[in-house]
């Protein structure tokens, strides 16, 4: 099975907006993993707008499953996960200003960088995923970095899988394909929601896990979190 990675920066964001401890994201976490997620990801920005790097060191005291940290390991970003050391550190190239990630590393250009980072966080036992569109070239470059698995950048799937779901997947397929040819492990995240994840989850082979957050805390304040993340958790079954 899939393994689910609940993102709980829009509990953070929420909290954020009004200040003190509503709501508790540590106990969010917990509970996450109490309805049955496999993991917590968090994705710290240079500006703390909803994960504060604070968060980061005491989750790590309370997580019980993997715990993935992904940012662009610029700055305190790298310090951070050498400090927290978590199960996984996804590399994602969003620069300062973006309001979400939007675009997945060019893996040929920055391969020497790429592959200096990965050694580090290598060098320390923690697993470490680079985000790539769906594109070959990208992933046989992936390849050479070192890295222990990729993350699909999935914004493009989920964007056209109402209008021809088969066209969405298709390089997802291919890239999914190819990944798992090379020995990476498979990842995937963004915009993957109860309508999309069943057949995404379904169709790409060698998934391993699927990181997702805004479509879930949206949901949650319908269904209820416990609901929630169980029903996400039915999509991957």
């Amino acid at each position: 099975m899939t393994k689910l990675s609940v993102n709980i920066n829009k509990i953070a964001t929420l909290r954020n907006a009004r200040g003190g401890n509503m709501p508790d994201v540590l106990k969010a976490a917990r509970d996450c993993e109490s309805f049955g997620a496999q993991g917590i990801t968090v994705h710290p920005r240079p500006d703390e707008r909803h994960i504060r790097y604070s968060d980061v060191e005491q989750l790590k005291e309370l997580i019980t499953t993997e715990f993935n940290i992904e940012g662009n390991p610029a700055g305190r970003f790298t310090e951070l996960v050498l400090k927290v050391h978590p199960t996984q550190v996804t590399l994602v190239p969003d620069a300062e200003n973006v309001l979400t990630s939007n675009a997945g590393w060019d893996t040929k250009s920055n391969l020497s960088y790429l592959k200096r980072i990965c050694k580090i966080f290598n060098d320390e036992g923690i697993r470490t995923s680079i985000f790539v569109d769906p594109v070959i070239e990208m992933v046989r470059y992936a390849a050479e970095t070192g890295c222990d698995r990729i993350e699909l950048y999935t914004e493009a799937y989920a964007r056209n899988y109402s209008v021809n779901r088969e066209e969405a997947i298709e390089p997802y397929f291919k890239a999914a394909r190819e990944a798992v040819k090379l020995g990476l492990g498979l990842n995937a995240g963004h915009d993957l929601n109860l309508d999309n994840l069943a057949y995404f989850s379904r169709t790409v082979p060698g998934l391993m896990e699927v990181s997702i957050g805004h479509a879930l805390i949206c949901d949650a304040l319908y269904l209820g979190l416990e609901k929630t993340v169980r029903s996400y958790l039915d999509c991957l079954r």
